[in-house]
């Protein structure tokens, strides 16, 4: 559940803030200060905001491959000039492949 105060205003700026509250598992908080450190992120609120900002792109790039799908009705998407497709083996791996 979000709770959000009464909208304050940003220090140094014009923007309105809210506050929202989030409950965390001790795991999830633990994950958070190590993400936290490893980037170097000063504050609960910049790694939360960074969090928002990674899954607002992940949400666009997903509502823009189901537009590409929608577009092209199921059919695979044609390839640019002189690309060719990839094989079977070549998608295997490339699902294979850990970052």
């Amino acid at each position: 559940m979000t709770r959000t105060s009464p909208t304050r205003q940003k220090q140094g700026g014009s923007a309105a803030t809210s506050v929202a509250q989030v409950r965390l598992r001790p795991d999830e908080l633990a994950d958070l200060q190590r993400v936290m450190q490893t980037l170097k992120l000063h504050s609960l609120s910049d790694a939360l905001r960074e969090g928002l900002r990674l899954l607002s792109r992940e949400a666009t790039e997903v509502a823009a491959s189901q537009e590409i799908r929608d577009f092209y009705q199921g059919a695979q998407a044609p390839t640019p000039e002189g690309v060719l497709p990839a094989t079977a083996d070549e998608l295997a791996a490339a699902d294979e492949t850990e970052w």
